[in-house]
């Protein structure tokens, strides 16, 4: 990962997010990756927000969108080859300036990271209680006994009930409920400020889903620890977050309380996924057979580099001025922020 000062996309006008600074600020944060020794288009272009400490927010959007390079980034993890700039402050220090000596200390520690697939980041020849007391080790002067107490009370906190067979477990020997919990208990570990959860409930199906939520709602509330909740489905943020960021080919498009994004969308690309809602399609009137609706097109990287709203090729409601330019960000009202020419319409 390099850091390159400098980038800055001076035709947008950002509206910032209301309050003091939070406890992670982004501001004009930027991602590249080289291909064949070439900058290729922003992975992420421009990205502004605030964390306030103990709240959790989601990251909405298709596969594209920038969401998992924003993960990588907070957690800094992006490869060597990705080239970075804007700024990444947390609680005061700009994560963009830490060496990897440096990440060591915070990541794990302070931010922690509940990957999409817990089985892959697990290693498959470890037992997993002592993978994560590796977690304690790295960071707590602490004996090993008193690790093993750690790690059984915090596999205990994520409600697994078996707690000294899930400690002596191989991660294949567990189901898929009890790794996502074992990938939560080593996110907590160490007890962070912020926990990011990449799609944790994508390989989960309806009940496990709503098992994990409700776990995730209640370890904030119990530990105080920030969450950013990444997924494509706007279903599983409703009634879990505080608050939404839909991203689309690398920027923020939209941004507001959960409540009041899913009541009121301003952007056309929220309200093509705000349609994908199961609870959506419960109306009156809705016949046997009918078509479920769908978001017509797909995000490619003509739509990146397009000089205009990157949406435009998928959007229904564009007029001229869509095609040749991007919209700058208004704050139409306290709490909210859109990028659309059109978002009264």
């Amino acid at each position: 990962m390099r850091t390159v000062s400098g980038y800055s996309e001076s035709a947008t006008t950002r509206a910032q997010s209301p309050g003091a600074p939070g406890l992670l600020c982004a501001r004009e944060l930027t991602v590249c990756y080289a291909s064949r020794g070439e900058p290729s288009s922003p992975a992420l272009l421009g990205i502004d927000f605030d964390i306030a400490p103990g709240e959790i927010v989601g990251v909405l959007g298709e596969s594209g969108s920038g969401k998992s390079t924003l993960a990588l980034s907070i957690l800094g993890l992006l490869p060597e080859s990705a080239d970075i700039a804007g700024s990444l402050v947390f609680e005061g220090k700009d994560l963009l300036r830490f060496d990897e000596s440096a990440w060591r200390g915070i990541r794990g520690a302070r931010i922690a990271m509940v990957f999409q697939e817990p089985g892959l980041s697990l290693s498959p020849v470890m037992r997993v209680g002592s993978q994560i007391a590796e977690v304690l080790r790295a960071h707590r002067q602490e004996g090993s006994n008193h690790r093993k107490l750690q790690v059984e009370a915090v596999l205990a906190e994520v409600g697994l009930t078996q707690v000294d067979r899930i400690y002596k477990a191989y991660s294949h020997q567990l189901s898929g409920g009890e790794l996502q919990r074992v990938a939560l208990s080593q996110a907590l570990a160490c007890r962070p400020d912020l926990i990011v959860a990449d799609e944790p409930t994508r390989s989960l199906d309806g009940t496990r889903q709503k098992e994990m939520l409700d776990l995730l709602r209640e370890t904030n509330r119990k530990f105080g620890c920030a969450l950013i909740f990444i997924t494509h489905n706007p279903g599983l943020l409703a009634g879990f977050a505080d608050r939404v960021i839909v991203m689309y080919a690398g920027r923020i498009v939209e941004e507001g309380p959960v409540s009041r994004v899913f009541r009121r969308p301003l952007h056309p690309y929220t309200k093509g996924l705000l349609q994908l809602m199961p609870t959506s399609l419960q109306y009156a009137g809705r016949t046997r057979g009918q078509h479920l609706p769908v978001l017509p097109g797909t995000l490619t990287d003509d739509d990146h580099l397009s000089p205009g709203c990157s949406f435009a090729s998928r959007c229904s409601a564009r007029t001229q001025v869509c095609q040749t330019e991007f919209p700058a960000e208004v704050a139409p009202e306290k709490g909210r922020r859109v990028s659309c020419f059109n978002y009264e319409n």
